[in-house]
């Protein structure tokens, strides 16, 4: 995949290298040059330049590009011009960073299709997130195992966990799964809330808008997200 990432502050930076490093190409921008010259030898492609300005940013291989993040943390007014302007410019993908409540809200009203808490988030998370077809949320805890949320594959709604045989398959575990449930909110309107249905039996039939929360090696859980 290619991916350009606006703001190459620690997370922006962590997140460029970590990308890179599992085979996408990274254009890692910013207006620092120091920045920019600390990661040139480690990402695919670094540029100097200001995000903001729509004759530079228009310029950007854009159309080729599958996913947009705006990873700017020090200045908020830069971040979000820089999100209106390459949502402006109709990009596939865009994710930015909010550093407050209130600038999430504009973050939300702009439109943009994710957004980051890198205080509460970690580069390794966003990375597999971003990388890996199906993935939910991720939580690193080791170098080569995880514990990843991810959607059921379709070729598997309706079958029972001990129908498809996870741990023979796969050689990985399904440990609980995650229902969207439909409860009653304020005013009457009715809502759907994500529970989870504690552990997960042999049983249980999955459901195509169920998460699987599952533990393994990182290379199994790949093989198990080849279906999608």
């Amino acid at each position: 995949m290619k991916f350009l990432i606006v703001g190459l502050g620690n997370f922006g930076a962590s997140l460029a290298e970590k990308l890179t490093n599992q085979g996408n190409e990274v254009i890692g921008i910013d207006s620092s040059m120091a920045k920019v010259d600390a990661l040139k030898e480690k990402i695919s492609h670094t540029i100097c330049m200001n995000a903001t300005d729509d004759f530079t940013v228009s310029g950007l291989p854009l159309k080729d590009t599958d996913v947009v993040i705006i990873a700017i943390g020090e200045d908020q007014g830069a971040n979000v011009m820089a999100t209106a302007l390459f949502k402006n410019l109709k990009v596939k993908r865009l994710i930015s960073r909010a550093i407050n409540p209130l600038h999430e809200m504009v973050l939300k009203a702009l439109g943009v299709d994710e957004i980051l808490h890198p205080e509460e988030e970690t580069a390794e998370r966003w990375a597999k997130k971003l990388c890996l077809v199906g993935v939910v949320d991720s939580f690193e805890l080791s170098d080569d195992y995880s514990l990843i949320e991810a959607n059921v594959p379709q070729i598997y709604a309706g079958k029972k966990i001990g129908e498809i045989d996870f741990r023979k398959k796969y050689n990985i575990l399904i440990l609980t799964t995650i229902k969207k449930t439909k409860i009653e909110g304020d005013l009457g309107k009715s809502i759907f809330v994500n529970q989870v249905q504690g552990v997960a039996s042999a049983e249980l039939v999955l459901a195509e808008d169920d998460i699987l929360v599952l533990y393994g090696a990182n290379k199994d859980i790949q093989k198990f997200l080849n279906n999608y």
